[in-house]
């Protein structure tokens, strides 16, 4: 069976190697899809995954967008998670999602900043420390993404993260405008958006209680309960004790959701563990893009997302090193 994949692997690649730009590229040969690494940095490597969408229609006066999805953490891989967890077009069990987002816009997702998912660095001390470096990285790979998919010449860019990608998208915004204002990146940003951004943690951190209460998912002890923890995690962020306000936080939220009836602090209308879209409505293999029939072909699919990621979608990408792990 393994033998049955990798022949499937070599019949649907098409891969290129651009020395010159420090870029390894790779795709479907039904050009649904394209992905691999820029090189933003001499041994600093990003991983880029792009999906064009089926129902892409543009005209002049309503060009089709384009999305580039950011992860939080930071440490997250939105390759893996944005992608197979949340709106790609397969979910987590290698399933047609019907919810996907393009539906709506042809998707890229990247594993930001380097060193997480599949993208990685030769040496630990490329890795970024600010955001402000993290968009450099990813304002050099859009330089070269502007180059591979010709789309991204007509087609508006809106940057949407989701937690700790908030800091990123923001810092990528405004440097996006500069290049683009300087002639140096040749797209157009239709705009940012930002989904649960954690950007300002001692402010959620104190609206917890008040919100929960409103809701009525705690009473009005619960709400006192979690407004003090909220004021401790302030003062600990106002001294500079980042440590221990991260404990403070979540033993905060641990509390929250045991005293809230389970609440899910992404979203206080479910319960922990509910997810209204996790189940995706099945596809004919026949009918559906490559990347689609491939996977669910494969028999190396973990029992995980990171099984998978590590299994069967690394040996589709191909251009993945042994070394790159999620």
């Amino acid at each position: 069976m393994e033998s049955r994949a990798l022949a499937l692997v070599f019949s649907v690649l098409c891969l290129s190697l651009l020395r010159a730009t420090g870029a390894t590229t790779a795709g479907t040969s039904d050009g649904t899809e394209r992905w691999g690494y820029v090189e933003v940095r001499p041994k600093a490597h990003l991983f880029w995954w792009y999906y064009k969408s089926p129902h892409r229609v543009s005209t002049p006066t309503e060009p089709w967008p384009t999305v580039l999805w950011l992860q939080g953490g930071p440490g997250t891989s939105g390759v893996g998670l944005g992608n197979f967890l949340e709106i790609g077009p397969l979910d987590g069990n290698l399933k047609p999602r019907n919810s996907t987002w393009l539906q709506k816009a042809d998707l890229i997702f990247v594993d930001n900043p380097v060193g997480v998912g599949y993208s990685y660095v030769e040496d630990d001390s490329l890795l970024v420390t600010t955001d402000l470096q993290a968009a450099a990285d990813l304002t050099t790979l859009l330089k070269v993404l502007v180059k591979e998919l010709p789309s991204l010449r007509s087609s508006p860019l809106f940057l949407v993260a989701e937690s700790y990608g908030g800091k990123y998208a923001a810092t990528l915004g405004v440097s996006v405008v500069r290049a683009v204002r300087a002639g140096e990146l040749k797209l157009s940003l239709g705009g940012v958006a930002l989904g649960d951004s954690w950007i300002s943690p001692e402010d959620f951190a104190s609206s917890y209680g008040t919100l929960l209460l409103e809701v009525s998912r705690l009473d009005s002890d619960g709400a006192e309960h979690a407004n003090k923890d909220a004021q401790v995690v302030r003062q600990q962020i106002a001294a500079g004790k980042f440590r221990q306000a991260q404990i403070t936080l979540s033993k905060m939220l641990n509390w929250i959701v045991v005293n809230s009836g389970h609440v899910d602090v992404y979203n206080f209308l479910l319960d922990a563990g509910m997810d209204p879209v996790a189940d995706a409505s099945a596809a004919s293999s026949s009918s559906a893009p490559e990347y689609s029939r491939y996977l669910l072909e494969s028999k190396s699919v973990g029992d995980t997302i990171e099984g998978a990621m590590n299994g069967a979608i690394k040996q589709k990408l191909k251009i993945i090193p042994k070394e790159a792990k999620t």
